[in-house]
């Protein structure tokens, strides 16, 4: 699901120190460039943007709770740390658009149509705007079933509901949905007919959304297009990889682009196959441990490093000249806007440096003095797990193997 200007992530049950696994086979995928959402982090934030995309994203991992007790008949182990909250392989590029959201280019049906998506990891269904969508689709380019020869009726509708009230309702359809020369044949995708405030097109560019987690949070109880390519054999490495930057950002099916990392991957296992969910080690401060080992799902999709009130707190009254800034929301911390403080996440034995670009949002004021930090506090979360965003994604090459139910990092070329 969309986040605005700060897409959050959710932490995962606890998992104990990494387990040592074998490297994941590397074939000859393909590489698609990805664009980041919005303007670049170098003015004054939009401070009641970050927060609404905070509590949007939490919403977005509470209705997954939902959907993976629906699809599966037991609750997620995770779903009491959170409080109700009110209402073959290939590249892709990447573009950025203002550290809010990652996208790139798809192609649906027969004649194959282009469209841009959000590629998600929190999430696990596929959706672009139909012609009956009215003015909440305005600026997006519309998937038209009636125009695709290989379009199916599954005659099912949906409706995702997100933290600020609003909907993205729609029929479901099975089509052909290609990646660069990937194709997944047969997947199950959604033809919208309203879609949220927080999807119009001047706040989100790309015309829809293509999730990337497993199929037990899937609103369709569909396999995502990932594992489609997987079971149709089109892939021959069930790991795809991710490059976020300011240049050079890059989405890459079938395996992982060994040129944009040095070095192996320190892998950990997922606790559940739902979200990408797995834990840190810690979080240090100046070489100082002041977070120990916590739950964590790894989001695309969300932009901030989000966290309970209490582990928060504790981060920050380690960050020299970091300051609570409720004046300009809960759960919104200010650093000096010439931050250089030393942070590190230590995941599986390999400590990742947030470097101070990634963790400076915007300033709060013309005179660029004082700016908004990348992790927020959240009241809806226990303490039981954070969710890690880009703030850290940005700091580290990963790789998400579904075959072997891991995750991976490695140090960026």
């Amino acid at each position: 699901m969309y986040l605005s200007l700060a897409f959050v992530l959710v932490s995962l049950p606890f998992l104990t120190a990494a387990v040592p696994l074998a490297e994941s086979p590397v074939s000859r995928g393909i590489a698609i460039p990805i664009t980041k959402r919005g303007k670049p982090f170098n003015g004054v934030a939009d401070t009641s943007e970050l927060l609404s995309s905070v509590r949007r994203s939490v919403a977005k991992i509470q209705t997954g709770f939902t959907t993976y007790e629906r699809n599966t008949g037991v609750a997620h182990p995770l779903s009491r740390s959170i409080k109700l909250f009110r209402r073959g392989s290939g590249g892709d590029p990447l573009t950025d658009f203002g550290a809010k959201l990652w996208y790139g280019t798809i192609s649906v049906g027969t004649p194959a149509v282009s469209f841009t998506v959000d590629f998600d990891t929190g999430s696990s269904d596929i959706f672009l705007p139909s012609p009956k969508c009215g003015s909440s689709c305005s600026g997006h380019k519309a998937y038209d079933p009636n125009s695709s020869s290989t379009a199916q009726d599954i005659f099912k509708t949906f409706s995702l509901a997100y933290g600020d009230g609003s909907t993205v309702t729609g029929e479901q359809f099975t089509d052909v949905v290609s990646i660069v020369n990937l194709t997944a044949k047969s997947q199950t995708l959604g033809a919208a007919t309203q879609y949220s405030s927080g999807f119009m097109s001047d706040g989100f560019p790309a015309d829809g959304l293509m999730g990337m987690g497993f199929q037990t949070i899937s609103h369709y109880n569909a396999p995502p297009v990932f594992q489609t390519l997987i079971s149709e054999g089109v892939v021959t490495s069930q790991v795809f990889g991710f490059k976020f930057a300011t240049s050079g950002s890059e989405l890459f099916i079938g395996g992982t682009n060994s040129a944009l990392y040095t070095g192996s991957f320190t892998w950990i296992p997922l606790t559940i196959e739902a979200y990408w969910q797995a834990s840190f080690n810690n979080i240090s401060v100046n070489g100082n441990l002041v977070v120990g080992s916590t739950a964590a799902i790894f989001d695309t999709g969300t932009t901030q490093i989000v966290g309970d009130p209490t582990g928060i707190a504790t981060l920050f009254n380690s960050i020299s000249g970091a300051q609570p800034a409720p004046q300009f929301g809960n759960g919104i911390y200010t650093i000096p806007c010439t931050f250089d403080t030393s942070i590190s996440i230590d995941v599986g034995g390999k400590a990742v440096s947030i470097s101070p670009a990634s963790f400076t949002l915007g300033a709060v004021s013309q005179d660029l003095s004082t700016c908004v930090a990348g992790a927020f506090a959240n009241p809806s979360l226990t303490g039981d797990f954070w969710i890690l965003g880009d703030v850290f994604l940005q700091n580290v090459y990963t790789a998400w193997d579904v075959g072997g139910g891991r995750i991976g990092f490695a140090t960026l070329a």
